[in-house]
Formats: C-alpha cells, structure tokens, sequence
C-alpha cells in the first residue's frame, strides 16, 4: 500500500511516497535539482489528477491540451486526458508536489450528484474530452494544506490508515471543488508578482510560527502595502493574515500533542499562545475539545 523511493541522476535527486488505496493513487515528491533545467512526464492510465504544488515554481506544458501553464508555489487544479504528456521547466531548486488518481470512472461515481462544476466536469470526461476543471489555478489555502500535511504524516497502520487516505483523498477533491468556485469571482489581485508576493507571506507565516512578525514588517518584507497585504491575501487563501496563523498554529499544537510527550503549557509557550488558558480555549474552539481530551483520545 505504501511505496518510498529515492532516485538520483543528472538532473537532482527526488524523494517520493506513493499510497494507494484500493484503485486510488496518492503521490507526495520532493525534487531538488542541481540547475535550472527541463524535463517531461507521462501516463497512460484513464485517471482524473488532483495536482497540488506545494513548493517552488515551475511551468508546464501540457500536450494534450496545448497550453502552457507559469505557476508559483502553493497551487491546485484537477486535469483529465486520456493520455497524459508534459514538459516541464523547474524556476526553482526545490520542487514539492503532491497528486490524487482517481480512476475516471470512480470519479464519475463521486461527482455524479456533486456541485455543478465537478458535474460539468465529468460530463466532459464522459463525452471524452480533455480537460481543466479552472484555467486560473486555485491557492493552496489552510484547509488544503492541513489535509496535504494530515496524508504526509499519518501515524495510522493497516486497514485504519487505508481508511484515513480514502476519506482524506475524497476530502481533497471536496475542497478543490470549493476552492474553485472561490477562484471564479472577480479578482482584485491581477499580477503574478503580487501573488508571488503573497505567497512568500504565507511561507513566512509557515516557517515563524512561535514568533511571527507583525503586519506591517511582513508588507515591508514582501514590497506590499498593507491594504493591498490583507485585501490580497484573503483573496488568495481565503482567510485573513491572523486567521491563518491561528490555524497554522492550532494544527501544529494538534501534531505535537499527538507525536510528542510535550505538555500543553510546553506547547501553548512555545506556539506564542499569550497563556495556557488562552491555547486551550482557542484549541477547544477550533476542535470542539480541549488539549487533555485531543491527547487521551489518541
């Protein structure tokens, strides 16, 4: 059910992870290159893909559709064609995807009765067309990414973990589905730098968690002002800057109360919670129980 690899040539080296559940398939990769450089992919198999990028930029040519696609760290689309043939040109060292394969007719099955763009977009499979469900790639936002990392660190074994990646797999084709009705309305963020800029936000966010900086050190840090920060970034990830960090922060305290011996005072301190009070409040409210109760339940 579970396959890691590693393989190393000219171009880098990438680390890989394949999960498959029953005729579902679950990819999560990490390429790091040695220069900027091309390379292609390719499938035979009648799949529907969930793509996710994680990290890095990189742009792609589809053959299928004839179209080429300049995307930048934390995007998502779901793509059909019966054959499947790509070049593809790394803009960054470090490239971190993450892909679901539903078998086409298994995807059918699901989105028969689903909202009327995934209903369309099975219609197009049926009538055997290849197809984008959105030319304009959604964000990666906080629910995604949380399922995304849920699938990478899953501690479940056996028959529990092949139900976990079962309902995870169909959880992401729910929030894909959603994310694109978002992406559908006007837009107030049009350029790709300011996107990019956004998404460096969101990284900051990631990787200063405990002690994140304030909003307008991250506008000067990203070259935004303030408005065009908060407008733009609920725009792109559906939440606001403070918004994300609690989850981004809750989520982390939920890991660590699984994978680690920490209090939750130890964890409540080193997440910059103002008290412990204040973390078990705010965890209780995102997941309905306290910390003690999160930990017993495991």
């Amino acid at each position: 059910m579970e396959e890691r690899n590693t393989l190393t040539n000219e171009y880098g080296t990438r680390t890989s992870v394949t999960w498959k559940v029953d005729d579902i398939i679950l990819g999560h990769g990490v390429s790091t290159f040695k220069e900027l450089t091309t390379f292609t992919g390719s499938g035979k198999a009648d799949v529907v893909r969930l793509h996710f990028g994680m990290k890095g930029n990189y742009a792609f040519t589809y053959k299928q559709l004839d179209k080429t696609y300049d995307l930048i760290g934390g995007h998502h689309n779901i793509m059909y064609s019966k054959e499947f043939d790509i070049t593809v040109f790394n803009k960054t060292l470090v490239l971190e995807t993450f892909g679901v394969q539903f078998p086409s007719a298994l995807f059918i099955q699901f989105t028969q009765h689903a909202n009327d763009s995934l209903k369309r977009f099975a219609e197009d499979i049926l009538s055997g067309k290849n197809v984008m469900l959105s030319e304009q790639w959604g964000a990666i936002d906080s629910p995604i990414q949380q399922v995304l990392q849920q699938i990478i660190h899953c501690k479940y074994n056996e028959e529990m973990k092949k139900l976990f990646l079962l309902s995870k797999s169909i959880e992401l084709l729910v929030l894909c589905a959603e994310a694109y009705e978002h992406t559908r309305q006007e837009q107030f963020i049009k350029s790709p730098a300011d996107k990019e800029k956004l998404i460096a936000v969101r990284d900051i966010i990631n990787e200063r968690v405990q002690d994140p900086p304030n909003l307008s050190q991250i506008a000067r840090m990203v070259g935004l002002n303030e408005y065009k920060l908060k407008r733009g970034f609920k725009e792109v990830f559906n939440n606001t800057v403070f918004g994300y960090l609690a989850d981004q922060r809750l989520h982390l305290a939920q890991r660590y109360l699984r994978d680690t011996r920490k209090t939750a005072a130890e964890i409540s301190f080193e997440l910059g919670f103002a008290t412990p009070q204040h973390f078990n409040n705010a965890f209780r409210k995102k997941f309905g129980v306290t910390p003690a109760a999160a930990r017993n339940s495991l």
